[in-house]
């Protein structure tokens, strides 16, 4: 046997990092960070495991990455090629130089759709290579179920796969040549190779032919074993890819490469294989008894050619149903305790359902079928593929202090789909056994099965525990023919107990491998290779003590604890997708990492754990991260955990400003509900300051507001005025309380006399509060908790006898109706009142369709509409738009993000730019994009402002929209009785 020599040590302290951080930022055009912020950043991924790097470089070019990885083999220093850092094994954390190609090499560069291929960057997103594909009908098979924000770069490295590796293998099978880059500095293209080819590049020497003669003989020597060891399943991904050195594969050097996860060498461009991608898809569900039939059932359903086919167990939906999440699409399933998630694909509809048909034929004739539901409508079919895709991560961490986390930690092992039924049996008996909770699902028709565990981590006893359970599961994988990775990598969760699955000769022939590619060990050091023990790094393990801190809002819902609320990230990193959804618009707009929802709780864990970031509440790197939150709270809705930045921004602000002065903003904007009433006493001479040039300019300088935006005209008279010298009206049908907010009451009056005359047609009658309130939604943007706070006690002390009554509260700014149902009850979790008002809050579409069972009048025109951020997430859009279809309007419901200006922080010098960023995503081409006399509908005041200000369009809020509706409506009713009142007309 070879005896290796020993890798370099690697230890940071024998590195000069000053040096380096030095030699990188004067030679690259890219970001070299070494702070302390960005070492925390990049000190987790989505598994257990925690380790704080040397530094991070951000590439801009393909040349910058090289002149990276020849200064770091300068100095000596380890490497971390890392892509989403969505891996669930621990692979992409290392003591090392991260090199993150996510940011500015993420571009497809082309694709032939005549050879079915494509060429990328190691950064693009799996999602942006699949939409360029798609152009021509063709796709990129692997789509694991973080697709729209893992790398290709991390899926070479993973050896990805996903629900449609079935149709056509991981990604391994997919990958046609790589340019590749080794630590020593060689850069070359790999692929198939011939045999004259093989020995033509041995016979040019060099590190290249080094290399390849290097690979051929360690094929030589380990052929036979390869051959008898690896096990014969689509999902062996575990070990080193030698099989593809052998002949019959070709000597694939390209596909030898994919999963060594970033400890070989880097890939500096791919050429991808891209295959059909049917135009037309439907999805055939099946219910079982339990998972373990829906397991027997899978090889007689292969036959049938399902381009995925996943299974789903109860564990998952017990799970959702436990928080109240996706109870609609749940309903979609059909009855059963284990669900099959059969897909087909073909160029129409009726060919994919003819397919789906087949199938249901033929299970309907067995002694006891399945009950089944075939979807048709590629809306419902995503809703169904959401609770897959969404499924673990939503039910991971328990908000229920007596139960434990369902976490990873024996992920995705894969058997022969063929024994899958018995595998899960004898897998959840040893689940039983050691007293183990789990929740089953996976890609069943590839064999392979994810498991959320509730293993206890935390203790060292708990630790003893696990390790026995994972030896006994590696043993379990490997009696049914099967893989310990299946899927995410094998990284420092699997790696240790590779030789049970490949035994001592192939892992010496695995040593052997990494040596030929990287013999001074510096590419992701102990990974895969003399890795360490499971028990090591744990981000959460028994050495895991976070600070204690006193926090303002209770977080009743995270056990009471702003710990707990941290945790809840578990770095699948779904706020770093570019499309679709709310979350995360800071993110989207920069690239940046620590403007993620995920970055700022790993900055916020790295705080309270105290290691690296050390100054607590003062925390400037946790701070600048917040600094860009827009507090829009898409992540409540849209994080498969439900993190909720927008409050641990404002926990956050309110003990930062303890020590450090506010900004200006937090006065001229943060207490607008303050001075808004004093500016209003005097309108004409407010507006005179803010609306003349020259004065304005001085007054937005002083305030702290760009330039570039337009300061709202006080009304000249308020709508509490208003309403109080109109004639009162009687209900028929009660009372209902109008919230009278800040904006619609001093800018926009109008907006809440529409209001209020819906509310009428609607047969209510419509009362305010008698004193002027305000529910400080600018407050929280700013910490300002303490005041926050005492305005809402006067509002509960102001409104007590109306929240008594029960009389429904209504608002038009979305912002405050979260505030009544969300900020509210988490400063005031034990206040009976203010439970109940939170209950009784509704906004204007939602009391409308669920209290007031309102039919609105007709009102035939086009329109274009934008959800406010506050409602997506704390109300949800579902209300509003089936009041404006029962109008009869052609309407068009935006995915369109957050607008940008979100309160102050559009208006904030700052940040102007990221504002207008965010809005021209999506949100201000729209805009523009439409016709005249389209309407644009939106609820939130800064929606229309930065609409009005960005878009040069006037945006109408609901009540306006309705309100034109009921007089077209009034206005047809005075043409018809007049015309009844005139009588016929005699033409002679």
């Amino acid at each position: 046997m070879t005896k290796l020599p020993a890798p370099l040590p690697n230890d940071p302290k024998l590195i000069d990092v000053s040096a380096l951080t030095a030699r990188l930022t004067a030679a690259l055009k890219g970001e070299v960070r070494f702070d302390n912020g960005a070492r925390a950043l990049y000190s987790a991924d989505a598994s257990n495991y925690r380790q704080v790097p040397i530094g991070v470089v951000i590439p801009r070019t393909t040349e910058d990455l090289v002149e990276a990885v020849r200064i770091c083999h300068e100095f000596g220093a380890p490497i971390l090629p890392r892509g989403g850092g969505t891996s669930m094994c621990g692979q992409s954390v290392n003591v090392a130089v991260v090199i993150d190609a996510s940011k500015y090499l993420n571009h497809v560069l082309d694709v032939d759709p005549v050879n079915r291929c494509a060429h990328v960057e190691p950064g693009v997103i799996c999602d942006a290579l699949r939409d360029a594909a798609e152009v021509f009908n063709l796709t990129f098979a692997p789509d694991p179920s973080t697709h729209s924000r893992c790398t290709l770069g991390g899926m070479i490295g993973n050896n990805s796969c996903g629900p449609h590796s079935v149709m056509a293998g991981k990604t391994e099978e997919n990958i046609e040549a790589l340019e590749i880059l080794t630590y020593d500095g060689a850069r070359f293209w790999v692929g198939p190779t011939s045999p004259d080819e093989l020995e033509r590049i041995i016979a040019e020497g060099g590190r290249r032919g080094e290399i390849y003669a290097g690979l051929k003989a360690l094929r030589d020597r380990y052929a036979d074993e390869i051959r008898s060891r690896f096990p014969d399943i689509r999902r062996r991904v575990s070990g080193y890819n030698l099989n593809q050195l052998l002949p019959e594969n070709g000597f694939n050097v390209a596909r030898a490469l994919v999963g060594t996860e970033g400890t070989c060498a880097l890939v500096l461009q791919a050429k991808t294989t891209l295959v059909s991608s049917p135009p037309v898809r439907v999805l055939l569900a099946l219910g079982y008894p339990d998972i373990y039939l829906a397991g027997d059932a899978v090889p007689s359903l292969m036959p049938f050619k399902p381009i995925a086919l996943e299974g789903v167990g109860d564990g998952i939906i017990e799970g959702l149903r436990e928080r109240g999440l996706k109870l609609d699409d749940i309903a979609l399933l059909p009855n059963g305790n284990g669900w099959l998630l059969v897909e087909f694909g073909a160029d129409s509809r009726e060919q994919a359902t003819a397919q789906a048909e087949a199938l249901r034929e033929y299970l309907q004739a067995q002694p006891e079928p399945p009950d089944m539901r075939l979807i048709v409508e590629p809306v419902l079919q995503q809703r169904i593929w959401s609770i897959r895709e969404l499924g673990t991560s939503a039910t991971q961490l328990s908000d229920v202090p007596s139960k434990s986390d369902a976490i990873v930690g024996w992920e995705d092992a894969a058997v022969d789909p063929a024994r899958m039924g018995d595998y899960l049996r004898e897998f959840q008996k040893l689940i039983d056994r050691y007293g183990y909770k789990t929740s089953l699902l996976g890609h069943f028709g590839d064999g392979c099965v994810h498991a959320r565990i509730d293993f206890d981590l935390r203790t060292l006893e708990g630790l003893k525990t696990w390790r026995a359970f994972l030896t006994e599961a590696a043993h379990l994988v490997v009696k049914y023919g099967g893989s310990l990775n299946g899927e995410h990598g094998d990284g420092q969760a699997k790696a240790e107990f590779l030789p049970i699955m490949f035994g001592e000769r192939l892992m010496q022939g695995f040593r052997e491998f990494k040596e030929i590619w990287d013999p001074q060990h510096r590419m992701n050091p102990r990974n895969l290779i003399n890795p360490h023990k499971i028990e090591e790094n744990l981000r959460m393990g028994p050495d895991y003590k976070p600070r204690p801190v006193k926090t303002f809002f209770a977080f009743a819902d995270k056990q009471g604890s702003f710990n707990r609320a941290v945790e809840h990230c578990v770095g699948m990193g779904k706020c770093r997708a570019k499309e679709a959804g709310t979350m995360c618009p800071s993110y989207r707009a920069t690239g940046e990492e620590r403007y993620s929802t995920r970055g700022r709780s790993r900055l916020l864990f790295e705080m309270l754990r105290g290691e690296v970031i050390t100054d607590g509440w003062r925390s400037e790197e946790v701070k600048e991260a917040l600094s860009m939150c827009l507090a829009c709270k898409g992540c409540k809705s849209d994080c498969p955990t439900h993190v909720d930045m927008a409050t641990y921004k404002a926990e956050f602000l309110s003990h930062y400003h303890e020590h450090k002065r506010r900004p200006i903003q937090a006065y001229s904007m943060g207490m607008i509900g303050s001075w808004a009433g004093l500016a209003s006493a005097l309108p004409w001479l407010t507006n005179f300051m803010t609306q003349t040039p020259g004065l304005r300019s001085i007054v937005k300088a002083v305030s702290g507001i760009a330039q570039q935006r337009t300061i709202a005209r006080f009304a000249s008279q308020t709508f509490r005025k208003r309403f109080s010298s109109r004639e009162p009206s009687v209900g028929h049908r009660g009372q209902v309380l109008l919230w009278a907010d800040t904006f619609n009451n001093y800018f926009h009056p109008e907006t809440a006399m529409a209001a209020v005359e819906v509310l009428e047609h609607a047969g209510y009658e419509v009362i305010i509060p008698s004193v002027r309130l305000c529910c400080g939604r600018p407050l929280y943007d700013f910490g300002m908790l303490d005041q926050a706070k005492r305005q809402l006690r006067d509002i509960l002390q102001a409104l007590s006898p109306q929240i008594s009554a029960g009389i429904p509260i209504v608002g038009l700014e979305p912002a405050c109706v979260a505030v009544f149902r969300d900020e509210m009850v988490n400063l005031f979790p034990q206040d009976a009142c203010a439970r109940k008002m939170a209950s009784q809050t509704y906004l204007l579409s939602e009391f409308l369709v669920k209290r007031a069972d309102y039919v609105p009048p007709k009102l035939d025109r086009k329109a274009l509409v934008h959800g406010h951020c506050h409602q997506k997430a704390i109300v949800g859009m579902a209300d509003e738009v089936k009041l404006l279809k029962a109008m009869g309007l052609d309407m068009d419901l935006l995915d369109s993000g957050c607008c940008g200006m979100a309160g102050s922080f559009g208006f904030d010098k700052k940040k102007f730019d990221v504002s207008v960023k965010i809005g021209e995503l999506v949100l201000l081409p729209e805009v523009r994009a439409a016709a005249q006399d389209t309407l644009i509908i939106t609820n939130g005041y800064s929606c229309r402002e930065q609409i009005e200000q960005c878009g040069d369009r006037r945006a109408l809020h609901l009540a306006e929209v309705l309100q034109m509706a009921i007089r077209a409506s009034r206005s047809v009713e005075r043409h018809h009785h007049a015309e009844k009142s005139e009588g016929p007309v005699e033409i002679w």
